[in-house]
């Protein structure tokens, strides 16, 4: 089986690397030398296990990226860098006709959407990587078309903890809102409760120390108006190894749209749920 080329952009960052990582042991694929990073990074290469990494400025990557072009086959990027570089980032593969997964959460949603819809290229957009959790949504999803006003009059609580790093509220947490939404609760995305501090999330909230530098937990918790009724719905991650694996599968889906031929569009993880 021919091998997937990948270039995952985002290292040094954590979900980058790691996704490079497992990219590297899989052998589904195979991980090209470079990787679009941060203004902020001064670093000229980074080594993920034996591997040495180019990483690439925003202000040379036009001229590199039509050297990698040259100079490469055809490869599939995964985007995990900042919630500030989603549109530039996205704008950056229209430009250059690149399929890619765009892991990285934030960004102007709408416009990323319209912007890779009107070029039509291949992409999976999906503000959470973990097929498991997706999979819920697409319940919760069912749920808000078919049972409109299901919860109308509850109250509801959201709380979610991330590592320090994570700089914007869970796109999980928001999308799970607006599906609630839907059910009848009246809720905004700014009463999401958001903990980013490790002393409370080991303290107060359990998460084991190994985790707190990476980690993604979610309760959402709905009271009926008269307090008789709870409904609780936890779903909580340590690590990123599922994120990982879910990226890595996107990237298959997506290979196999762009070798299928055809006009590109947007995917989300759902899309990739029904690959088989």
């Amino acid at each position: 089986m021919k091998k997937i080329r990948l270039m995952v952009n985002g290292t040094p960052g954590n979900m980058a690397v790691r996704v490079s990582e497992h990219a590297i042991a899989d052998p589904r694929f195979e991980l090209i030398p470079f990787s679009l990073t941060g203004p902020e990074i001064e670093d000229k290469t980074f080594n993920v296990g034996d591997m040495s990494i180019r990483l690439i400025a925003p202000e040379v990557r036009d001229a590199a990226i039509k050297r990698i072009i040259e100079q490469e086959a055809p490869f599939i990027s995964i985007d995990y860098t900042h919630p500030t570089a989603v549109n530039d980032n996205a704008s950056f593969y229209c430009r250059y006709q690149l399929p890619f997964v765009m892991g990285t959460t934030g960004g102007d949603r709408d416009k990323l959407l319209k912007d890779v819809t009107d070029v039509k290229l291949h992409a999976v957009i999906a503000p959470n990587m973990a097929k498991q959790i997706v999979g819920l949504q697409a319940m919760m999803s069912y749920g808000a078309t078919n049972f409109p006003g299901l919860f109308k009059g509850y109250r509801l609580e959201v709380k979610e903890s991330h590592q320090h790093g994570k700089a914007d509220t869970s796109g999980t947490a928001k999308a799970m809102v607006q599906y609630f939404n839907a059910m009848g609760i009246d809720f905004m995305e700014n009463e999401i409760h958001q903990e980013r501090d490790p002393i409370v999330q080991k303290e107060k909230w359990g998460i084991p120390e190994d985790y707190i530098s990476g980690h993604a937990w979610h309760t959402y918790t709905l009271t009926s108006d008269d307090g008789t009724v709870l409904f609780s719905i936890t779903h909580n991650v340590n690590g990123r190894d599922v994120y990982m694996k879910g990226s890595l599968d996107a990237a298959r889906f997506l290979q196999e749209k762009v070798q299928s031929g055809g006009p590109g569009k947007v995917y989300s993880m759902i899309d990739v749920l029904k690959y088989r």
